[in-house]
């Protein structure tokens, strides 16, 4: 039987960092903690880690569907778990480009404006 949550952490870890996931774990309350489980449990320990597409395509994927639902609090932090994916500024331009034309030119100009944002603090840059 597959640890789901042992899975999910690794797989948490290799995507986003340990830096990230330490700071969440030290945040997590006894309120947050089902959450935290779950989330562990199927987006990491089922989801991101299975093999039927690659990190880069599942980054790619995560950011459309983030920019298209205008989820934009989550976009920087896959961002920035897309130089652990292989996923390119090129490939993230294709996928915001693609939820503009499915999901509307405004969430994915938000999108657009948050990834040069993240880019430029990632480079140690103010924009």
């Amino acid at each position: 039987m597959i640890d789901r949550h042992a899975t999910g952490m690794s797989v948490r870890r290799r995507v986003l960092g340990d830096a990230h996931v330490d700071r969440a774990e030290a945040q997590k309350s006894a309120f947050d903690a089902p959450f935290q489980e779950m989330i562990t449990e199927t987006a990491w320990g089922t989801l991101w880690a299975s093999d039927a597409i690659t990190p880069r395509e599942r980054s790619m994927i995560t950011l459309a569907l983030l920019a298209a639902t205008r989820n934009f609090d989550e976009i920087p932090m896959h961002l920035k778990a897309c130089a652990n994916t292989g996923t390119s500024k090129e490939d993230v331009m294709q996928a915001f480009m693609h939820a503009a034309v499915y999901a509307g030119v405004p969430c994915a100009n938000h999108a657009v404006k948050l990834a040069r944002q993240t880019y430029a603090e990632m480079e140690g840059e103010a924009e």
